[in-house]
């Protein structure tokens, strides 16, 4: 058994996340690490901010938990779980589970020169070197959409 951290998934978050992780397939090999620990695994590096390589070694190996964490970006389980999770607590707010407005807002993020340099333009608004993100949100504070791309040139 490995030591708890402060991101670790409680049962009743494990509870609401589970149904929307996928099914082991039947005639596929077994799964050697359990989910539960692979999302705990996503949650630490999220939060800590540190590199996939430097996941602590009671975590399953960070190939693992960095492939599960590009499938589920790839196929959009993230956004599904994002989105089933926003609607309940919108319905926990006594509130409509889809939103009937919007809001729109936009930040200028400073990005290195190094790796990348493609990806990086100028806002001349705010005189940033980077990127920009624009975020959709309901009137709640919830996201409904992220947008990031290179700022114009």
């Amino acid at each position: 058994m490995r030591r708890r951290y402060p991101t670790d998934l409680s049962d009743a978050e494990w509870g609401c996340l589970e149904h929307h992780l996928p099914a082991p397939k039947a005639p596929g090999r077994p799964r050697v690490y359990p989910l539960r620990e692979i999302l705990n695994a996503i949650f630490y590096v999220v939060r800590s901010g540190c590199s996939w390589r430097l996941l602590p070694h009671d975590f399953p190996p960070w190939r693992s938990v960095y492939h599960c964490f590009r499938q589920f970006r790839l196929d959009g389980r993230w956004e599904r779980m994002h989105s089933a999770l926003r609607e309940r607590v919108r319905v926990r707010l006594d509130r409509d589970p889809q939103p009937s407005a919007a809001i729109v807002d936009s930040q200028s993020l400073k990005t290195t020169g190094v790796g990348g340099e493609e990806e990086r333009g100028y806002d001349g608004g705010k005189k940033v070197k980077g990127r920009k993100r624009h975020l959709l949100a309901c009137t709640e504070g919830f996201v409904l959409k992220a947008l990031p791309y290179t700022a114009p040139r």
